[in-house]
């Protein structure tokens, strides 16, 4: 979840304290925020980033503090450009546009195609436009390796830039990646392979993805499938499958596990390893999502942001070991304390 927090797209001090309490989870990954790979990538001027010394820096600094403090757990980032939903202002003071003479910049996107009636229209991408995100995203891999992250994931969905090219609704360009379903995942493609090349083989490399607009005219289910299956091809470990975000005349069905058939769709057409994510909150409907064979991984953003501890509490109700910090171990309840290894929880 963006934290909305860095300064110049600098982690501070919010990171640290944050992905302290989320190292500690006990889950299989923590994943950074989206990350954007240059300036004008960020959603807002508080997104973080990773596309300066700066930036990489921080970065750096501010997990090896928080990694030094936590059990080990492997660290993953998404890396992201925001395209025409950059230059926004945070959630918390409502989330639109900044103009650029406010302090905002102009946005760029496939095509100059505003993402809700009431924004100005963003700036279509020109060739050299094209090479030089793709470029930031290699450049961007690269820092993150340095910084000792595991994994990475692209994030191709939720509006940001590599699924505007994905989506009729934004891409109306008519060059060689604009129009058709192989015209439309050209770049992100060309995103995806150029990052395969830069990030070393041993480390995961997967793809966030809305496989759906929720949006008449939009991009379908079955294009999701066909894409998420040249992406394995390429050697794409993970496809987390998520939807919507393009247009705010989405339709979406929310309910508990509500985009559970979208990884389950890709995962039994594909042979990809999926992730599913979305309204996903007990242990128990966790559990049988991957038990079912629905996806490999389930994802929590906003669960865990409620609840740091959730995995301790799945463990709890699940029956599976897990590992706190010895600082925390005596603060479990005793109908629990079997489930929680290391040091003896008695209180002196």
């Amino acid at each position: 979840m963006c934290q909305y927090s860095a300064v110049d797209g600098c982690a501070t001090d919010w990171h640290f304290v944050h992905w302290g309490q989320l190292l500690m989870s006990g889950a299989g990954l923590f994943t950074i925020e989206a990350t954007a790979v240059t300036g004008d990538g960020r959603i807002t001027p508080g997104c973080l980033g990773l596309y300066d010394d700066a930036c990489e820096a921080a970065l750096t600094r501010t997990l090896d503090r928080a990694r030094r403090q936590c059990p080990p757990i492997a660290v993953g980032m998404q890396l992201a450009h925001a395209g025409r939903k950059g230059s926004s202002r945070v959630p918390w003071e409502g989330g639109q546009l900044i103009p650029v003479d406010a302090g905002g910049w102009m946005p760029v996107a496939p095509s100059a195609l505003p993402h809700a009636p009431h924004e100005e229209p963003p700036a279509a991408l020109d060739a050299r436009g094209l090479a030089a995100i793709r470029d930031a995203f290699v450049a961007s891999a690269r820092r993150a390796e340095r910084a000792g992250i595991d994994a990475l994931e692209l994030h191709m969905a939720h509006g940001y830039l590599l699924h505007e090219f994905l989506s009729p609704i934004a891409n109306a360009r008519t060059d060689a990646y604009g129009g058709s379903f192989d015209r439309r995942i050209a770049f992100p493609l060309e995103v995806f392979d150029a990052v395969r090349g830069a990030w070393p083989v041993a480390r995961p490399l997967g793809v966030r993805l809305s496989c759906t607009d929720w949006v008449d005219g939009g991009l379908t289910l079955d294009e999701s499938i066909e894409f998420a299956r040249r992406l394995v091809a390429r050697g794409c470990d993970w496809i987390d499958a998520s939807s919507g975000g393009v247009s705010p005349a989405q339709k979406i069905p929310l309910g508990p596990g509500y985009q559970v058939p979208l990884s389950r769709a890709i995962r039994h057409a594909t042979g990809a390893r999926t992730m599913a994510v979305g309204l996903i909150t007990t242990p128990a409907q966790a559990q049988e999502i991957v038990a079912s064979g629905d996806a490999d991984l389930v994802a929590m953003a906003r669960g865990f942001l409620w609840d740091p501890r959730w995995v301790w509490h799945a463990a709890a109700v699940l029956g599976a070991p897990v590992v706190p910090p010895p600082q925390y171990l005596r603060s479990a309840p005793r109908d629990a304390a079997s489930v929680f290894t290391g040091a003896k929880i008695g209180q002196r």
